[in-house]
């Protein structure tokens, strides 16, 4: 996206280097990262950056300023997942975006997806600033967004989780932890708040108030960081010792039914030049004759799972009515590959991280890039130079 910057990269990449910044990455997360970690950072012009984050912020706020949204989307929390004592706006918030020519030959960013739900905040900084250090870039570049640095981002995301509460009485809640991918997000999270992280299995209920264990001691949970799926919940059918439903003594960094109002849910509601037309499959009249130009997505997936990218009509026959209100027929987009590797131009995809405290902040960018049909794993096995990435820039 910077040429200059892009060539000098690509000529000094040797494959040495990207082992030793792969075991770098290792070390400064506590343990091996199990999703592959793309060789090369991406350059951005900050104005660009600057671009898809007004966007985002765009349709965020559109979303939270619409009475008659927030109505509509409450058929979208599943009622076993009505948590009460709902904030007016979500905490985290992740708006992806990638990018076409517009017929001027313009880059214009489009809308992927956006979700409320909490990303890689510990992590994604770690990410961008290692591979500044081993890949020795220019120590003048960036990643915070907002004008933040190091410092402030810490103290915002500290203060956002936290809330003022003691780090033991706070919890990052997930499903079997251990097994996550995300491990290193949550070992830096640990490291850099404070706060333990704990299996939603091993969350005790006792009255309305919620409790975990540790060192043989009950300790009372306060504030919630949770990063629990609702569909890996479901698939794993858990027990749990609390309902989502339950009227708690606890407080959520990021409110779960924020993960329902906003998501794929959103977008046929959703007026912006970025969004793509989408439409939800049972409000769809008739089959579009040029169906191969469209994607099928279910509406609470997770990591691309469902999702049919080249649907027949066949695909879209076999969804019971019944079940048709819980899927998009969206508008597929050409996205334009753009980072240039040694095995040919890359498609990236641009997830812009908002944390909203006092106001609704962009703070940093996920890059995924791939070269496959979609840009999660399995469509990008065995290739080099794909994968989770950061966004650097120059500033202006």
């Amino acid at each position: 996206m910077i040429p200059a910057l892009r060539q000098d990269f690509n000529r000094r990449f040797t494959p040495s280097r990207y082992h030793q910044f792969e075991q770098a990455m290792a070390e400064r997360c506590g343990t091996p990262v199990k999703f592959r970690i793309c060789e090369t950072p991406c350059f951005f012009p900050k104005s660009q950056l600057d671009q898809m984050s007004q966007a985002g912020s765009e349709l965020i706020l559109q979303l939270t300023s619409n009475s008659e949204y927030h109505r509509l989307s409450d058929s979208s929390i599943p009622a076993k997942f009505r948590v009460p004592n709902e904030p007016p706006n979500p905490m985290f918030v992740q708006v992806d975006f990638g990018l076409v020519r517009d017929d001027s030959g313009q880059l214009q960013p489009k809308l992927v997806e956006l979700q409320a739900f909490p990303s890689l905040y510990a992590y994604q900084p770690l990410l961008a600033q290692a591979y500044i250090n081993i890949f020795g870039l220019d120590p003048k570049l960036e990643y915070f967004l907002s004008g933040l640095n190091t410092d402030s981002y810490w103290l915002l995301l500290t203060k956002a989780i936290l809330a003022g509460h003691d780090p033991e009485q706070v919890i990052l809640m997930e499903i079997d932890p251990l097994e996550q991918k995300t491990l290193p997000d949550f070992i830096i999270t640990e490291r850099m708040l404070g706060i333990p992280t704990v299996n939603i299995s091993d969350v005790k209920k006792d009255g309305n108030k919620l409790f975990y264990k540790r060192d043989g001691r009950s300790i009372p949970i306060r504030r919630i960081y949770n990063r629990a799926i609702v569909d890996e919940l479901e698939r794993k059918n858990l027990n749990l010792h609390f309902s989502f439903t339950d009227d708690l003594d606890v407080e959520w960094a990021g409110h779960p039914n924020w993960f329902f109002r906003m998501s794929k849910f959103s977008i046929p509601y959703l007026k912006h030049e970025t969004v793509p037309k989408t439409c939800f499959l049972d409000r769809v009249e008739e089959i579009p004759q040029d169906l191969d130009k469209y994607i099928l997505k279910p509406l609470f997936s997770f990591a691309g799972l469902g999702v049919n990218i080249r649907p027949t009509p066949q695909d879209v026959a076999a969804i019971p009515a019944a079940e048709r209100s819980q899927w998009i027929l969206q508008e597929r987009l050409n996205f334009e590959p753009v980072i240039e590797t040694p095995h040919g131009a890359t498609k990236a995809e641009i997830r812009i991280m908002y944390i909203w405290d006092e106001e609704l902040l962009p703070v940093l960018v996920i890059m995924r890039l791939g070269r496959g049909a979609m840009m999660g794993v399995d469509h990008n096995k065995d290739m080099e130079w794909v994968g989770s990435s950061a966004a650097l820039y120059l500033p202006g």
